[in-house]
């Protein structure tokens, strides 16, 4: 299938309206908009980018994603067709890359194809939460509060997210500093050190030689460093996509002594919050743990909910599947044994969902806190063995020529 761009005038009403279109070929993209009730003007063709600036330039962000969503709900909302709310969500949008998504979905819509169905061409920009959700909507006549539901869930986790690369980014700054100066030292301070024991004819302390063993290497070869470091990340990328790897970076950010306790509460709140809007649109339950659980981002977590499924299958409830489950809180059984009882099972997900997001804030602030004066005494440390390498030997040389 290629995708066209069109321009065309609406049979019906005479206004010009331009979109894309997917077709085999151009003859079939004007037969199809015929058919749609538009007078085709232009036809065409749209080339694909294929080198790394297109794929990086194309690339739908979640933000454009939630933009959409929220907008889309609207307009379903007040009442207008899904057509025409298409249609001027995508004219609304600033996203280039999305609004060709948006595009081609209103032609696959106006072509007789559902929703879902449209939707579900494109899964690097809606996931399976987001194909079920649609699906679940369309089916209940509902779609407004559906996509109400996503673009609640879908801003709530850009926002913990955003908060958690915010708390991280004021280490990260400084532990680049702190290198920034520590290469700084070894690469022209060092020198400077070994050259005026060298005049004198001293043999260098310890921690000194080490020193400028490392700056002589670093300047004799640093091209050398320069591709081992290069290789060293992209080994570590090509790494972290493999299986392997993503049940280690899985299993470190469930065990990070400072971290556990934050990702824990990350994961159990976007299972409880995803099951919640799931369970509440008339997704089974099996359906709905098994697309929490790839929801969750963490292949660990996902393996236990996949052991609550299997406990269900057998007959257990829900509170009873999940106790003493690694990796699942204690509040989330709690609080589903109250909803079976009650008869509110999503609803009360929602509230441990909001219980673990209101600690998850918590913890946020507190890491932030703790990371400062933890930083201090990395900085302090690493200071210190700079002023016993480079300082200490330039006093010992005035000591001897004072005492000489």
């Amino acid at each position: 299938m290629k995708r066209f761009s069109y321009k065309a005038r609406d049979s019906k009403t005479g206004r010009s309206v331009r979109g894309a279109i997917q077709a085999e070929n151009e003859r079939t993209a004007g037969k199809l908009l015929i058919e749609q009730g538009f007078t085709p003007e232009s036809i065409v063709e749209e080339e694909e980018g294929g080198n790394f600036l297109d794929r990086f330039r194309n690339k739908i962000r979640g933000k454009d994603r939630n933009v959409f969503t929220r907008q889309f709900a609207t307009l379903i909302g007040a009442g207008l067709p899904l057509s025409n709310s298409l249609r001027v969500v995508a004219e609304q949008t600033t996203s280039k890359p999305m609004k060709k998504v948006i595009e081609a979905i209103l032609a696959d819509v106006e072509g007789g194809r559902t929703l879902t169905q449209a939707c579900s061409k494109y899964p690097e920009v809606f996931n399976n939460l987001y194909i079920a959700l649609l699906k679940a909507g369309e089916a209940s006549g509902t779609l407004d509060m559906s996509l109400v539901r996503l673009a609640d869930q879908n801003e709530k986790d850009e926002k913990m997210m955003s908060d958690i690369r915010g708390a991280l980014t004021y280490p990260a700054i400084i532990m680049l500093v702190i290198i920034a100066v520590l290469v700084f030292m070894v690469i022209v301070v060092v020198p400077q050190v070994e050259n005026l024991y060298r005049d004198l004819k001293k043999d260098l302390p310890g921690a000194t030689a080490f020193l400028v063993g490392i700056s002589n290497f670093i300047t004799s070869y640093w091209y050398i460093v320069l591709v081992a470091v290069a290789v060293l990340i992209w080994f570590i990328v090509q790494f972290a996509k493999t299986d392997v790897g993503k049940r280690w970076i899985a299993i470190g950010k469930l065990n990070v002594p400072l971290f556990k306790g934050l990702f824990l509460r990350l994961y159990n709140s976007r299972f409880a919050r995803t099951a919640q809007n799931l369970l509440s649109t008339g997704v089974s339950i099996q359906d709905a743990l098994k697309i929490s659980g790839e929801a969750v981002g963490n292949i660990m977590v996902q393996e236990q909910i996949e052991i609550v499924m299997e406990k269900i299958k057998q007959g257990k409830p829900l509170s009873d599947s999940m106790k003493e489950r690694d990796y699942i809180l204690p509040l989330l059984p709690q609080m589903a044994n109250i909803g079976e009882q009650s008869g509110k099972i999503d609803e009360m997900l929602g509230k441990a969902a909001t219980v673990y997001e209101n600690e998850l804030d918590e913890q946020i602030r507190t890491i932030s806190t703790l990371i400062e004066p933890i930083l201090m005494v990395v900085m302090a440390l690493l200071v210190g063995f700079i002023v016993i390498a480079v300082l200490m030997p330039i006093y010992a040389i005035v000591s001897d020529v004072q005492t000489g």
